[in-house]
């Protein structure tokens, strides 16, 4: 069932130089996927009278947390109606890499399962009373940015998907891909080998795709995650040239997508 939650005030960013700010309000947003209880959250600007452009964020491999909150908490700044989904279930968090590994591992062995539960949550976030389901975009991080591509091959009514640091194959490749492809990709990333991103590019040719890859030198996995650590020798950190660049050069892409 279907429900939504006040939570209230979910904080406050500058609009601009001589701006008021922003209050943003949030929700919870209890949903479900066949008996699989989840708890999502809702993140807009009450400021913007009337429905607006909505964008679906996928979490990284541990979980649904404050990380993938605070990006909701960027969109709504920006004006969209953002919704930060839930594929594990309810109050599931993984408390290390190797317990994280084992929940995304169960999707990505199944990418039936991880389309259909991403779909889940885009149904959610189309039910919310500001969204304008014309205009839909998904994204994700690590984990997540595996799932937004999928949710592009499935098909799902989506005007664009973002990935940021996703895994790029795929074990059912698509036929035809509708939705703009955007892919922000760590050059250095030793978890993403050239073999995947050659396959995924040629994946993407074969499919028709308007795609525009990303790939940040320097840059490795999770390079936009700050509790990832500064050094890059581990596989994962954050990069705050290749964070900020890629989220600027996401806002230029929401704004084409949804004119």
């Amino acid at each position: 069932m279907h429900a939504l939650v006040l939570a209230g005030i979910a904080g406050f960013a500058a609009l601009g130089a001589g701006q008021e700010p922003a209050a943003i309000k949030s929700e919870i947003v209890d949903y479900s996927h066949g008996d699989v209880a989840l708890q999502g959250y809702m993140a807009w600007n009450p400021g913007i009278a009337g429905k607006r452009p909505a964008v679906m964020i996928i979490h990284e491999w541990k979980g649904h947390g404050d990380y993938v909150r605070r990006r909701a908490d960027q969109l709504a700044r920006l004006g969209y109606l953002a919704f930060a989904a839930d594929m594990y279930g309810k109050g599931v968090f993984a408390k290390d890499h190797e317990e994280a590994g084992k929940l995304a591992g169960a999707f990505f062995n199944d990418r039936k399962l991880m389309r259909e539960r991403a779909a889940a949550g885009l149904e959610a976030l189309k039910k919310h009373a500001l969204c304008d389901p014309t205009r839909l975009a998904a994204m994700g991080y690590c984990f997540g940015g595996t799932t937004a591509l999928e949710m592009a091959r499935a098909g799902l009514d989506l005007r664009g998907v973002a990935s940021f640091h996703g895994m790029l194959g795929t074990p059912v490749p698509a036929k035809e891909i509708k939705a703009r492809v955007i892919v922000f990709h760590g050059k250095d990333d030793k978890f993403i080998p050239e073999k995947d991103v050659k396959a995924f590019e040629e994946e993407m040719k074969a499919a028709k795709a308007n795609l525009e890859f990303i790939a940040y030198d320097g840059a490795v996995h999770s390079f936009t995650v700050k509790e990832a650590g500064d050094d890059p020798s581990k596989g994962m950190a954050y990069n705050e040239k290749a964070d900020k660049e890629s989220w600027t050069k996401l806002e230029s892409f929401l704004k084409e997508i949804f004119k």
